[in-house]
C-alpha cells in the first residue's frame, strides 16, 4: 500500500511532531512524520546515556543503517540495546507486546535518516506512568517504531497521523487486532471504500492484494453492503481462503490467470468499483474493464515498492478509460479521516463480534524476528495481517 493508507505517528520520545491542522500531502507529509521520528529517538538516546545504568530496564531497537535497495535486505537493520531513562513528570513508559509489519514501511523507510529507529506501530502495555490519563496495565496503540520500550509525554504530542490511544475493550478477541482489522488496515478499508467509492448493492467490486490486511477487509465490507466481490491474490491457497472463508463471489491467482480474462469471465458486464493496492500493469488491466462512471480508490502501489525509483516500471496508459468511461479515480491517506477513527474502530469491532468480518493473522514469534517478518511480507508469506509477538 503506498502507504497511502498508513498510519504513522511520531511517538519515540518525549517530543512529537507539531503540524498544521490541515492535512499534509505527498513528500512533505512523509518528511515531517519521519523528522519527528528521528528527533524523538535522539532525545531518548541522550537521556538514556545520561541516566544511571544500574538495575535499569533495557530497550531493544532496530536501527536503519542502510536504505533498502530493491528487495528487503535484513543487513540494512541493526539491533541495538540501550537503557530506558527514568520518567519525568507527565511521562508514560510502554512495553511492546505486538508489533506490526506493513507494506508502507518499504517506501517510507527510503526517506528515513540513517541511524534512526525503524518505523512501525505496536500494541504496548503501560508499565509505568506519571500521567493521570494513562494507567499502568492499559493497552495502548502507538507508532513507536521497532523498539521494545518507549517513553512519551501525551501532553506534548500532536501528530499528523494520530496520537497513541488506549485500545477499546476487545473482550475475548486478541489485542493484536488493534494493528489489523480493528486498526489502521481496517480503517483504511472502511473509509477508503465507503467514502470514496460508495458501493451499492449488486455492484461489482474488485480488490487486489485481496488476502492481505487491507484487501481482505475491503472485500468483506463490500459483501456486507450486498456487492458482488472479485478478489485477486498471489497463490491458489489464498484464492481458496478468499472463496471458502471470506465468501468472495470470485477469486483468482493473478500469477496464473490473466487479469483481463478473469474479469471478463467473472464480470462480463464490467466493474463498478476498484480498490487498488497494487498499481502497475495490473491496474491498467482493471481500468479497461470498468463500467461508465466507475469509481476507483487508490490505496497503494505494491508493484513498485521494491523498484529503483529512478527507473520505475512502465504500464499501459490509463487515460483512455479514465476519459471515455468517465471514471472517478482518487488516491488517499487514511489520516484524512483521523477525526472519525473512533467511529470507524467502533463499527469494525462491532462487525468482528457479530461475525461479519473474519480475520486471519500471520504471527511471527520474537522481537528479533521483525526483519524476517518484513521480508516475508514482501515475499507473500502472509494471509491476513502480519504481526510479530514480542
Amino acid at each position: 500500500m503506498v502507504f497511502f493508507a498508513l498510519n504513522l505517528s511520531r511517538s519515540f520520545g518525549r517530543k512529537c511532531l507539531w503540524t498544521h491542522s490541515k492535512l499534509l500531502t505527498g513528500m512533505q507529509f512523509i518528511r515531517q512524520v519521519l523528522l519527528g521520528y528521528t528527533r524523538s529517538s535522539r532525545q531518548l538516546l541522550r537521556r538514556s546515556l545520561s541516566s544511571q545504568t544500574d538495575n535499569m530496564v533495557k530497550n531493544k531497537k532496530f536501527i536503519l543503517v542502510k536504505h533498502f535497495e530493491g528487495e528487503i535486505d535484513k543487513s540494512c537493520l541493526k539491533l541495538e540495546e540501550e537503557n530506558v531513562p527514568t520518567l519525568k513528570a507527565n511521562e508514560v513508559l510502554t512495553e511492546a507486546l505486538w508489533m506490526s509489519v506493513d507494506p508502507y514501511m518499504r517506501p517510507y523507510s527510503a526517506h528515513l535518516p540513517l541511524n534512526s529507529v525503524m518505523i512501525g506501530s505496536q500494541v504496548a502495555k503501560v508499565v509505568e506512568s506519571k500521567n493521570e490519563r494513562f494507567k499502568v496495565g492499559q493497552l495502548v496503540l502507538g507508532y513507536f517504531g521497532w523498539q521494545t520500550h518507549t517513553v512519551w509525554n501525551p501532553s506534548e504530542m500532536s501528530s499528523a497521523l494520530g496520537n497513541p490511544y488506549v485500545l477499546p475493550d476487545f473482550g475475548d478477541l486478541p489485542p493484536s487486532l488493534g494493528l489489523g482489522i480493528v486498526g489502521m488496515p481496517g480503517l483504511t478499508a472502511y473509509f477508503g471504500l465507503l467514502e470514496l467509492c460508495d458501493p451499492k448493492p449488486k455492484e461489482v467490486v474488485v480488490v487486489n492484494s485481496a488476502a492481505g490486511a487491507v484487501g481482505s477487509c475491503v472485500g468483506q465490507i463490500a459483501k456486507n453492503k450486498g456487492c458482488f466481490v472479485i478478489g485477486f491474490a498471489g497463490s491458489d491457497k489464498k484464492v481458496k481462503w478468499l472463496k471458502e472463508t471470506l465468501k468472495f463471489d470470485a477469486a483468482f491467482n493473478y500469477k496464473t490467470k490473466d487479469v483481463s480474462e478473469a474479469l471478463k469471465e467473472a464480470a462480463p458486464g464490467g466493474v463498478d468499483v476498484y480498490f487498488d493496492n497494487v498499481g502497475g500493469e495490473f491496474s491498467s488491466s482493471v481500468l479497461y474493464q470498468m463500467k461508465d462512471f466507475g469509481r476507483v480508490a487508490v490505496c497503494g502501489s505494491i508493484s513498485s515498492y521494491n523498484a529503483d525509483h529512478k527507473h520505475l516500471p512502465k504500464a499501459t496508459i490509463i487515460q483512455p478509460p479514465l476519459i471515455f468511461k468517465q471514471l472517478k479515480m482518487e488516491g488517499f491517506v487514511v489520516t484524512r479521516w483521523k477525526k472519525r477513527y473512533e467511529e470507524g474502530i467502533g463499527q469494525l469491532l462491532k462487525w468482528v463480534k457479530e461475525g461479519k468480518l473474519v480475520y486471519e493473522e500471520h504471527v511471527t514469534e520474537g522481537f528479533e524476528k521483525l526483519p524476517d517478518a518484513l521480508l516475508g511480507l514482501f515475499q507473500g508469506e502472509n494471509t491476513g495481517k502480519a504481526v510479530v509477538k514480542v
